[in-house]
């Protein structure tokens, strides 16, 4: 304690510290020897995923590529962490950032090959800063991408001390002849339909009210499946498509994919086409998981408010020729996933914008 340190009275007060302030940076740095094992598990060729440093580096000639991009994407989870908050569950929210980050690289035939981090918190909590990190280090050892470095930030005052907020940035490396999507795409082209593994991470400010207005606690079983609670079954992490995507992409039996998030398929798929081109999708041909039944008679929703804000149980959207689309579909099953022939691309004027053309109705059963 400084004696000499006066208050604007007069009266003897104690030195200020950083730490006093709310800021602890030896947690810091017992947080970054804590995690380094994690970020070293995802090691892969081109970097050695060794954290500490002001930058990290990776090599692009280990990758044998040769005419490479560079792809790069940020994203974060939005209001899926309250829910994670709620029922002190940290573990897959990290697994959520990095699908986040990868899907959309792969959206242009990109492979994942490194991802940083930034988990901002108003007072660090180590066990959630591990149990976070250890999430994102699974995520990106099931994309097959390294954690090479990142960013963890005390910010008492503008965050109260239980929560935090997480951001991801990934780069991937495509061949310049295989960018996706493909100049090619045209009436005729079969479009299919990847099943997602839940919510993913869009939509839950919507999902948060409905659970609100129906008095509902998140620690209670949940109505669309009550063997497990509420908050658990909400927290199904958003799966990771490049395993059993990439490989259709490099082969070239993939035109366009679209990662079916905010903005549902309504909004994402026009993203790929080009002009003159509509996205004839028929919604009857999956049925609607359990999860969205749910929300949709309990919220009331309708048809084009499910369609423009929850994926409805459709993780990406992928075009494909006629003559490849079954042997497409094949390789993805093979590989786990579950695929639907969900319609097909149709002619539109030629210089109009593209968009989707629903016909049927979301299914239940």
């Amino acid at each position: 304690m400084n004696k000499d340190s006066k208050s604007p009275k007069g009266e003897s007060r104690p030195s200020y510290t950083y730490k006093g302030a709310g800021v602890d940076i030896d947690a810091g740095n017992r947080l970054v020897t804590d995690i380094k094992p994690l970020a070293k598990a995802t090691a892969r060729a081109g970097t050695d995923a060794v954290l500490g440093g002001f930058g990290a580096l990776f090599d692009l000639k280990a990758l044998s590529y040769q005419d490479p991009l560079l792809v790069a994407t940020t994203d974060g989870v939005g209001t899926k962490l309250k829910v994670a908050l709620e029922v002190h569950e940290h573990k897959t929210i990290g697994i959520d950032l990095v699908a986040m980050c990868v899907n959309d690289l792969i959206t242009q035939g990109a492979e994942p090959v490194f991802l940083l981090d930034y988990i901002a918190m108003g007072k660090l909590t180590p066990h959630i800063a591990v149990d976070v990190v250890a999430g994102i280090a699974a995520g990106c050892r099931e994309a097959g991408c390294a954690l090479i470095g990142g960013e963890t930030a005390e910010m008492p005052g503008l965050y109260r001390n239980d929560d935090y907020d997480i951001a991801g940035f990934a780069v991937g490396v495509v061949e310049r002849d295989r960018v996706l999507p493909r100049g090619d795409i045209a009436p005729g082209d079969v479009l299919l339909g990847v099943a997602s593994s839940g919510l993913h991470s869009n939509g839950f400010s919507l999902v948060r009210q409905i659970v609100a207005d129906e008095g509902l606690s998140y620690w209670g079983p949940a109505p669309f499946d009550p063997a497990r609670k509420l908050g658990m079954a909400l927290l199904d992490p958003t799966r990771i498509y490049v395993r059993s995507v990439l490989g259709g992409a490099r082969a070239g039996k993939i035109k366009a994919i679209a990662h079916i998030t905010g903005g549902g398929t309504s909004e994402n798929v026009p993203r790929i086409l080009p002009k003159g081109c509509i996205a004839a999708i028929d919604l009857e041909s999956w049925r609607l998981p359990p999860v969205f039944r749910w929300l949709r008679e309990r919220g009331k929703l309708e048809e084009k408010e499910m369609l423009r804000t929850l994926n409805c149980g459709i993780g990406l959207v992928l075009v494909a020729a006629p003559d490849s689309f079954a042997l497409l579909r094949k390789a993805l099953t093979d590989s786990g996933e579950t695929v639907f022939e969900i319609g097909e691309i149709v002619a539109g004027q030629p210089d109009a914008d593209p968009h989707v053309k629903f016909s049927g109705s979301l299914r239940a059963e």
